[in-house]
């Protein structure tokens, strides 16, 4: 259900939300199955929102089915991203890719397995893509842990050609980091001068409390907003109080005077619905209304 959240800003420029949605629709809660995902991920990308829509993002075990379903569409329709669970994984991920002529392989999203240490896992990475022979265009993203292990990896990420990916929530209130734990990260990865997308979680534009599951969600505006700050120079405590603010139209008001050069540190963020986050954008005020005529 999209929150409710008051018009309060005008419209930003277009690039500031350009591919910001990446489409995780068939990941939980929502689970769509692959098919419709695919048709209905074919929609958005001809709608009036298209510009906000990023990649369609599919786990590595399900390529096999992508490939039986996308076997007749027209070469290079459909913009991927596909999450891995190992360094190793990412390799085979770009031959099973090179086989879905309908498929343009753009992301790789790889997990780090227990125990690998940050510097190991570079290497590894290095390893199998320069064995699968990666060609340019593929961006390769390393899901950073929620353990001791994240500073040095986001270190020795900044050091590599990979990026950062954060996790914001899940299926259990233990998934979501506070605003403490995810400032800290927000910060270590700017400070760094490494890119991140974020996934999980962030269900709505602005801070909220889930009325079903009680889970405390951060907005996917408010972490936007906490990035640029931390751009200008923001210190731990500003950005925790931009990530706690839960009144639309300061976070609206936060974002509304942001510079698109935000979206060089947080690139795109992943939704199981694309319709709610483009609402709720449009509801803030902070969309063209052309943008926003044709919701699916």
């Amino acid at each position: 259900m999209t929150a409710t959240v008051p018009p309060c800003a005008g419209p930003v420029p277009t690039e500031l939300f350009a591919a910001f949605c990446d489409d995780a629709a068939v990941f939980p809660p929502g689970e769509m199955p692959l098919a419709r995902a695919v048709s209905a991920h074919l929609r958005h990308v001809t709608a009036a929102h298209a510009p906000l829509v990023g990649p369609l993002v599919v786990p590595q075990a399900r390529l096999t089915e992508l490939a039986e379903l996308t076997a007749g569409h027209a070469t290079g329709s459909l913009e991927l991203a596909v999450t891995v669970p190992s360094p190793e994984a990412a390799g085979r991920t770009l031959a099973s890719a090179a086989a879905l002529p309908a498929a343009r392989l753009r992301f790789v999203e790889v997990a780090v397995p227990d125990g690998v240490a940050a510097a190991e896992l570079v290497r590894r990475l290095t390893t199998a893509l320069a064995e699968a022979d990666a060609g340019t265009g593929v961006t390769v993203y390393v899901e950073v842990p929620r353990d001791e292990r994240r500073a040095e990896l986001i270190a020795s990420l900044a050091d590599s050609p990979f990026l950062a990916k954060f996790r914001t929530g899940g299926m259990r209130a233990d998934l979501y980091p506070d605003e403490r734990e995810l400032a800290r990260a927000v910060l270590l990865a700017v400070r760094a001068g490494l890119p991140f997308k974020a996934t999980a979680g962030l269900h709505h534009a602005v801070r909220n409390t889930d009325p079903r599951t009680g889970f405390e969600q951060h907005g996917h505006l408010n972490l936007l907003a906490a990035t640029g700050a931390a751009l200008d120079g923001a210190g731990e405590e500003e950005i925790v109080a931009v990530l706690a603010e839960r009144d639309g139209s300061t976070v609206a008001g936060l974002v509304g005077a942001l510079s698109p050069r935000v979206r060089t540190a947080f690139r795109s963020f992943g939704t199981c619905s694309l319709t709610e986050p483009v609402g709720e954008l449009a509801a803030l005020g902070l969309l063209d209304p052309d943008l926003t005529k044709d919701l699916l």
